[in-house]
Protein backbone atom coordinates (compact mmCIF):
# COMPACT_ATOMS: atom_id res chain seq x y z
CA UNK A 1 0.00 0.00 0.00
CA UNK A 2 1.24 3.47 -0.87
CA UNK A 3 0.69 5.77 2.08
CA UNK A 4 2.14 8.82 3.83
CA UNK A 5 2.18 9.01 7.62
CA UNK A 6 3.50 12.07 9.42
CA UNK A 7 4.84 12.24 12.95
CA UNK A 8 6.72 14.61 15.22
CA UNK A 9 4.17 17.32 15.91
CA UNK A 10 3.31 18.70 19.30
CA UNK A 11 3.73 21.70 21.56
CA UNK A 12 6.91 23.68 20.89
CA UNK A 13 8.08 26.88 22.63
CA UNK A 14 8.74 29.93 20.43
CA UNK A 15 12.23 29.86 18.97
CA UNK A 16 12.55 26.16 19.39
CA UNK A 17 13.38 23.49 16.84
CA UNK A 18 11.22 20.60 15.78
CA UNK A 19 11.73 17.91 13.17
CA UNK A 20 8.77 16.35 11.43
CA UNK A 21 8.98 12.95 9.78
CA UNK A 22 6.99 11.34 6.99
CA UNK A 23 7.10 7.66 6.19
CA UNK A 24 6.36 7.06 2.50
CA UNK A 25 5.28 3.44 2.56
CA UNK A 26 5.38 1.58 -0.72
CA UNK A 27 7.17 4.39 -2.52
CA UNK A 28 10.55 4.65 -4.13
CA UNK A 29 11.30 8.16 -3.03
CA UNK A 30 13.59 8.91 -5.98
CA UNK A 31 10.56 8.79 -8.30
CA UNK A 32 8.55 11.43 -6.44
CA UNK A 33 8.46 15.14 -5.85
CA UNK A 34 8.18 15.42 -2.08
CA UNK A 35 7.59 18.11 0.49
CA UNK A 36 5.35 19.72 3.04
CA UNK A 37 2.27 21.90 3.16
CA UNK A 38 0.54 23.37 6.18
CA UNK A 39 -2.86 24.68 7.18
CA UNK A 40 -3.26 27.13 10.03
CA UNK A 41 -6.61 27.35 11.82
CA UNK A 42 -9.09 29.15 9.60
CA UNK A 43 -6.66 29.37 6.69
CA UNK A 44 -6.16 27.59 3.39
CA UNK A 45 -3.50 24.97 3.01
CA UNK A 46 -0.27 26.56 1.85
CA UNK A 47 3.07 25.42 0.56
CA UNK A 48 5.88 25.18 3.08
CA UNK A 49 8.58 23.65 0.92
CA UNK A 50 8.54 21.31 -2.05
CA UNK A 51 11.61 19.38 -3.14
CA UNK A 52 11.35 18.18 -6.73
CA UNK A 53 12.82 14.94 -7.93
CA UNK A 54 15.53 16.82 -9.80
CA UNK A 55 16.70 18.43 -6.56
CA UNK A 56 15.22 21.89 -7.04
CA UNK A 57 13.15 23.33 -4.23
CA UNK A 58 10.30 25.78 -3.89
CA UNK A 59 9.92 27.61 -0.60
CA UNK A 60 7.43 29.76 1.18
CA UNK A 61 8.96 33.16 1.86
CA UNK A 62 7.76 32.93 5.45
CA UNK A 63 9.85 29.84 6.20
CA UNK A 64 12.86 30.14 3.91
CA UNK A 65 16.02 30.13 5.96
CA UNK A 66 14.27 28.49 8.90
CA UNK A 67 12.76 25.27 7.49
CA UNK A 68 14.51 22.62 5.42
CA UNK A 69 13.11 19.58 3.61
CA UNK A 70 15.25 16.51 3.22
CA UNK A 71 14.69 12.95 2.13
CA UNK A 72 16.15 9.57 2.92
CA UNK A 73 15.70 7.35 -0.12
CA UNK A 74 16.90 4.20 1.61
CA UNK A 75 14.27 4.53 4.34
CA UNK A 76 11.59 6.08 2.10
CA UNK A 77 11.23 9.05 4.41
CA UNK A 78 10.85 12.80 4.10
CA UNK A 79 11.70 15.25 6.85
CA UNK A 80 10.97 18.85 7.69
CA UNK A 81 13.50 20.45 10.00
CA UNK A 82 11.97 23.55 11.57
CA UNK A 83 14.10 26.08 13.41
CA UNK A 84 13.31 29.39 15.03
CA UNK A 85 9.64 28.57 15.33
CA UNK A 86 7.20 31.44 15.62
CA UNK A 87 3.68 31.57 16.96
CA UNK A 88 2.40 32.05 13.41
CA UNK A 89 3.92 28.70 12.43
CA UNK A 90 1.17 26.98 14.40
CA UNK A 91 -0.58 24.73 11.90
CA UNK A 92 -1.29 21.20 10.83
CA UNK A 93 1.57 20.06 8.64
CA UNK A 94 0.96 17.66 5.75
CA UNK A 95 3.41 15.47 3.92
CA UNK A 96 2.97 15.52 0.13
CA UNK A 97 4.32 13.50 -2.77
CA UNK A 98 3.67 13.36 -6.48
CA UNK A 99 4.72 10.51 -8.71
CA UNK A 100 6.91 11.62 -11.60
CA UNK A 101 7.22 8.43 -13.64
CA UNK A 102 5.53 5.14 -14.42
CA UNK A 103 1.96 4.32 -15.34
CA UNK A 104 0.67 6.44 -12.45
CA UNK A 105 2.82 9.50 -13.10
CA UNK A 106 1.14 12.61 -11.76
CA UNK A 107 -0.67 10.87 -8.93
CA UNK A 108 -0.65 12.84 -5.70
CA UNK A 109 -0.50 11.57 -2.13
CA UNK A 110 -1.28 13.36 1.11
CA UNK A 111 -0.69 12.42 4.70
CA UNK A 112 -3.26 12.92 7.43
CA UNK A 113 -1.25 15.73 8.99
CA UNK A 114 0.55 16.33 12.25
CA UNK A 115 -0.23 19.36 14.38
CA UNK A 116 2.44 21.79 15.54
CA UNK A 117 1.49 24.29 18.22
CA UNK A 118 4.04 27.02 18.93
CA UNK A 119 3.33 28.50 22.34
CA UNK A 120 5.14 29.27 25.56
Amino acid sequence: QQQLVESGGGLVPPGGPRKLSCKASGMIVNFYDMGWFRRAPGNERELVELNARDGTSTYSASVKGRFTVSRDSDQSMVFLQMNGLKTEDTATYFCYTQKTSGYDAGREYWGQGTQVVVSS
